[in-house]
């Protein structure tokens, strides 16, 4: 890729950036940097969706290299190129459609990388500036810690490069569960930043005597629930990466079997090619059976632990709304886990799976920071 095409995909991350950038300046809020935080995790949601959407419709190799199209900055200059590869290959995996899709959603991942970059220069340019002459210095330095930002910056990074990997390696399935499972960790990243600036623009209420042990008992399951979360994303992620949504197209049953014929082995070797076994043979349908009923009956375990967490969490002062929402969104989850199998995996029922594992990821995150510091100072 030339330094003109570089310099034109940089330009157009500004121009992506600059659209969330000037909303939140001109906006009457009067925190605009933790306005920006939570911007960003907005379209840090919208990301990971239409990642989803990228990938559930073959686009990840829209555009066969990286970070360009081609070599080029966009679509259009690779035009020829593209058209050339659709012709050989009228459905893919290259065709102007989905090169746009691919393109589109790099350049959203880069204008959330321009974000954080703010976000992290605003937080040290408030840092040495605040520091100097204050004599609180160290209750400053509580408020304003850049360290923070700076790790985001750093992770993003990480996450680019699971991104890049993704496509030079064609579609490894390890290098997509976690470019996957990173972009849902960035999410509850920026969503606890968020929940700490909340924290600073106001103090959380107290909880009474009565609730102090409940609250006891939601952080375990908060950060239970947690890790649990982490395992089945991880899960879905292989299962998706894999292709391996269908190969149980029955519920609660897998071809007439609660336990049906699966080859755990060479479903679960990391190190592969996409539908190959370790040796470079074609990927037996077994492996595949096994990769889908490992997430689908672990999918009982995420509900028996994010559902006593809800239940613990509901009469909580502060924490019932998210609460609710997690009941309400692990509900919606199981409905469109099973409707993507009984109607064969229609694209908007999938990319809903999707949006509500982030949506859990969310409130869980929001759960874990609130019931850490529900009971603490204002500032922590």
């Amino acid at each position: 890729m030339d330094h003109n095409s570089f310099a034109h995909m940089a330009i157009t991350a500004l121009l992506v950036a600059s659209l969330p950038l000037s909303a939140v300046w001109i906006s009457k809020d009067s925190n605009k940097y933790r306005k920006l935080v939570w911007v960003a995790v907005f379209l840090t949601f919208d990301l990971i969706v239409f990642g989803a959407f990228t990938r559930l419709t073959d686009s990840g190799l829209g555009c066969p290299d990286w970070p360009g199209c081609y070599g080029a900055a966009n679509p259009f200059v690779a035009h020829e190129q593209i058209r050339a590869a659709e012709s050989l290959m009228p459905t893919g995996p290259v065709t102007m459609v989905k090169a746009w899709i691919e393109m589109i959603h790099r350049y959203l991942a880069m204008g959330i990388g321009v974000l954080i970059v703010a976000m992290m220069g605003v937080a040290w340019w408030r840092w040495f500036g605040g520091r100097r002459g204050k004599a609180n210095a160290a209750a400053f330095a509580r408020r304003v810690t850049p360290g923070y930002p700076t790790f985001l910056f750093f992770f993003i990074l990480l996450q680019g490069a699971f991104g890049a990997w993704t496509v030079t390696q064609k579609l490894q399935p390890i290098f997509v569960t976690g470019h996957l499972v990173l972009g849902m960790s960035l999410l509850a990243f920026l969503a606890w930043f968020g929940g700490r600036e909340d924290q600073l623009h106001a103090a959380m209420p107290r909880v009474s005597p009565s609730q102090a042990a409940r609250l006891g008992r939601v952080r375990v399951l908060a950060a239970l629930s947690g890790v649990v979360l982490l395992v089945q994303l991880a899960l879905g992620a292989w299962t998706s990466s894999n292709y391996a949504t269908l190969a149980c197209t029955e519920f609660p049953t897998c071809a007439g079997s609660l336990v049906p014929e699966m080859d755990f082995q060479q479903g679960f070797h990391l190190w592969r090619e996409l539908g190959k076994t370790a040796a470079g043979h074609y990927l037996p349908f077994s492996a595949l059976t096994a990769i889908h009923w490992v997430h689908r009956n672990f999918a009982a375990v995420v509900v028996v632990v994010l559902g006593l967490t809800a239940w613990q969490a509901w009469p909580v002062h502060g924490l019932g709304k998210h609460a609710r929402w997690v009941a309400a969104v692990l509900a919606l989850q199981l409905f469109t886990g099973v409707a993507t199998i009984y109607f064969n995996y229609p694209l908007a029922i999938a990319v809903g799976h999707n949006a509500g594992a982030a949506a859990l990821v969310l409130l869980l995150t929001m759960i874990n920071y609130r019931a850490k510091y529900l009971a603490a100072p204002a500032y922590q």
